[in-house]
């Protein structure tokens, strides 16, 4: 196929591209930077910003389908940052799509789209969305993944994937991130439990998006739905963590601090980080506490069916891949 992948220099983004590029799909990647490692492995390159509704139809042009993974994502920064990141420019997406007469859209998601703060176990897609969001990230990405399906008609067939915790060798968010607060020595656990929680290794999450492209069509099965990605193997999270942390070779986590403070804590940082428009973000803040004191695992079965995903990469696996390249 032709394929544009938004963010294609990205974590996910250029795990799809490199496995499209692969099979010998002709791929374009739309992104803010250079990224001359895609060059050569013959990606075209289009440098724009998603809010930017001529490039993005530009990028568009001559496409079979769209992977739109470009996102801002985070559990803090500016309102208005997350809404034209991931809100108008999913909005230019669809549309690009439709002007051009892309038949495929293939769209990123999140879980957090509907995660109310309490604990999710086994759940399936028949979840609602909440009510209320406690961060930016989620609320655009759930306004954002409501356009994509309601987009899906007759010309145009849409899917919406929810990966979980992406995690592997290149992860510029959540293993840098462990790891730096684990040198030094901020990581808490939050709470007595250890909840049950479900991550996806970057090759497995991108392999899914491949199968999704290729079983979307208009009327098909897949089209104008949203799916679940995950290991199919819920990890305790302070296990996962300390695991991740064991290969960076950085002591594991032992200490904890109680829901109710790390909640209450999150709150008063956040309206202080605000009123004093502090650089940075918060060491935390009331969606992070929630986030690493509930359970939030799901079911898999439609990904599995719908899909053909099956997680090919274990933890075990991707563990081991992990700390060579955080070794080498």
């Amino acid at each position: 196929m032709n394929a544009l992948v938004t963010g294609g220099g990205g974590f996910l983004g250029s795990a799809i591209v490199r496995l499209l590029t692969t099979r010998g799909d002709s791929v374009r990647s739309l992104a803010r930077g250079d990224y001359p490692a895609l060059r050569e492995i013959g990606v075209e390159l289009v440098r724009g910003d998603l809010s930017d509704a001529d490039a993005v139809e530009r990028s568009a042009q001559g496409c079979d389908a769209v992977f739109h993974v470009a996102a801002k994502a985070g559990v803090w920064g500016a309102r208005r940052d997350f809404e034209r990141a991931n809100v108008e420019g999913t909005r230019n997406v669809i549309a690009a799509c439709q002007k051009q007469g892309v038949a495929r859209l293939v769209f990123t998601s999140s879980p957090s789209v509907v995660f109310d703060g309490r604990d999710m176990e086994g759940v399936n897609e028949s979840v609602p969305y909440p009510d209320r969001y406690e961060a930016d990230y989620p609320a655009t990405k759930a306004r954002a993944e409501r356009m994509v399906l309601e987009a899906n008609g007759p010309t145009l067939a849409t899917v919406s994937l929810r990966p979980h915790l992406i995690w592997g060798p290149g992860d510029p968010h959540l293993v840098p991130r462990i790891l730096e607060r684990g040198k030094a020595g901020r990581l808490r656990r939050i709470g007595r439990t250890n909840p049950l929680v479900d991550s996806i290794y970057v090759d497995n999450a991108a392999k899914a998006h491949l199968n999704a492209a290729d079983r979307l069509s208009v009327g098909s099965p897949v089209a104008g739905r949203a799916y679940f990605l995950s290991q199919g193997e819920p990890w305790p999270l302070w296990d996962l963590v300390n695991a991740i942390l064991r290969a960076g070779h950085v002591p594991p986590v032992t200490r904890s601090v109680p829901k109710p403070l790390a909640v209450a804590a999150g709150a008063t940082l956040e309206a202080t980080f605000r009123a004093l428009r502090l650089p940075g973000e918060p060491l935390m803040t009331r969606f992070l506490a929630h986030e690493l004191s509930t359970a939030h695992w799901f079911d898999i079965t439609a990904a599995r069916r719908d899909l053909a995903y099956e997680p090919r990469v274990s933890i075990e696996e991707g563990l081991r891949r992990l700390e060579r390249a955080l070794n080498a």
